[in-house]
């Protein structure tokens, strides 16, 4: 499979962060999160389209995911997260882009908006972590006992977390697209940084802003597989009622994975959100 690079850096907070930006200069700032346990691999495709479109995308990796560093005793909280993506915006001097973010790039999406100020032109939610109760059972079972699924033989990790990779699409992913998903979390130091995101995922990060849904003012899209069995497609009903105006958009043939599931029809219905007046 194509090598998918991200060619610069970022110092945070909780720790250097990769990240690159495809696209004309001068083309409609547009950045593309990622979720958990993914990378800014997921939106290659999509990232790409939208750049041959004039528009100017940034993606990239969070502390502690893909490409960027991982360390113990690393912050990879949804909070952190959150804070993280602050500084960045600034750091590449973005004001008000138009942000599309897929499971906890989300919440911290959310996190960013409605605690730190973060100002955006749209927000495209993609199957996000954003209402309570989420977790699947094997999500909270690692969480509980992280320090013991660290222990797990290398080859018993690498078949893990395969396993739960390939759970989240619907049609199933290509042999290379999954081997490069898991690729991140394979060594003994990606084998940590894994159970420890988990570890550190908790819900009050959501509950602290589901409250504050209704007061977001930017034009809001809400993109859910129609078959995602990670988390039901029930709450995109529930989420498109919170936020005032917010259009919903199932898409059929895709799981939690929809970026790689249907990419064209998702990156159809970003592209007519993305040029819609309002």
């Amino acid at each position: 499979m194509e090598t998918w690079q991200l060619r610069r850096s970022y110092d945070s907070p909780s720790g250097t962060v990769r990240w690159d930006c495809l696209g004309p200069e001068d083309g409609e700032p547009v950045v593309l999160m990622h979720g958990t346990p993914f990378s800014s691999l997921v939106w290659r495709e999509i990232a790409r389209a939208l750049a041959a479109r004039h528009h100017r995308v940034f993606v990239w990796d969070m502390p502690g995911y893909g490409a960027s560093e991982k360390f113990s005793g690393q912050d990879v909280s949804l909070a952190a997260q959150g804070e993280v993506f602050g500084g960045l915006l600034e750091h590449w001097g973005l004001s008000r882009p138009s942000v599309i973010a897929h499971d906890f790039g989300g919440c911290v999406s959310l996190r960013a908006h409605l605690l730190h100020g973060a100002e955006y032109r749209r927000l495209a939610l993609v199957d996000p972590v954003a209402l309570a109760p989420w977790g699947s059972p094997f999500f909270r079972l690692v969480g509980e006992n992280a320090e013991v699924f660290e222990q797990l033989p290398l080859p018993l990790h690498r078949a893990l977390v395969r396993e739960y990779i390939a759970s989240a699409s619907h049609g199933g992913l290509r042999p290379g697209m999954a081997d490069a998903l898991l690729s991140p979390w394979s060594d003994e130091s990606g084998r940590a940084a894994f159970y420890r995101q988990i570890a550190q995922a908790d819900q009050r990060f959501t509950d602290e802003i589901q409250g504050l849904y209704p007061r977001i003012t930017v034009p809001v899209t809400v993109c859910w597989g129609e078959q995602d069995t990670w988390i039901p497609v029930a709450k995109a009903y529930e989420l498109a009622a919170l936020v005032p105006g917010a259009r919903l958009r199932l898409i059929p043939g895709a799981g939690h994975l929809v970026p790689l599931d249907a990419p064209a029809l998702l990156l159809a219905e970003l592209l007519g959100f993305l040029t819609t007046d309002g």
